[in-house]
């Protein structure tokens, strides 16, 4: 018997600057200890960097850099016959999304020495050009899922 699919329970209002679902999502997704205006004011000001860096619209630039970074495939550990197979399976929609931002944020959290609004800039102009530590995080997660293609049959 299959489980029930989960029933959303609320969706994210989107941003009051920008008008865009998924800079809110990101907004929240910085936000430590409940403090939405410090998250707000970190991703702006990446956004004004990425703008007079690339002289570029920092929208264009985000929204490329989650494409980029979503992964197609990953794998699940699945306990068959007393061995654990990794099996890969297909990405879809709101997970993409959510491995995108987690993996865009933790690559922009691990480097040190600037503020966190030149560092998650940075990182989001490196992704939106197919560089930087979330591709690679993105690249070994497919990788992966292709390499145990073998064991797709479990899925």
């Amino acid at each position: 018997m299959r489980k029930k699919t989960r029933i959303k329970r609320h969706s994210v209002a989107p941003d009051t600057l920008h008008n865009n679902v998924a800079v809110a999502k990101f907004i929240n997704y910085i936000m430590k200890d409940g403090k939405k205006s410090i998250a707000r004011s970190v991703l702006y000001d990446a956004f004004k960097i990425i703008e007079e860096k690339e002289k570029q619209n920092p929208l264009d630039v985000f929204d490329r850099a989650l494409k980029n970074v979503a992964p197609t495939q990953e794998v699940k550990s699945k306990r068959v016959g007393g061995a654990n197979y990794q099996v890969p399976l297909q990405v879809h929609g709101n997970r993409r999304n959510m491995l995108a931002m987690r993996w865009l944020l933790n690559s922009a959290r691990s480097q040190t020495g600037k503020t966190m609004s030149e560092v998650l800039a940075q990182e989001l102009i490196a992704a939106s050009n197919n560089e930087g530590n979330a591709i690679r995080k993105k690249q070994d997660t497919e990788r992966m899922a292709h390499a145990n293609r073998a064991f797709a049959h479990f899925a």
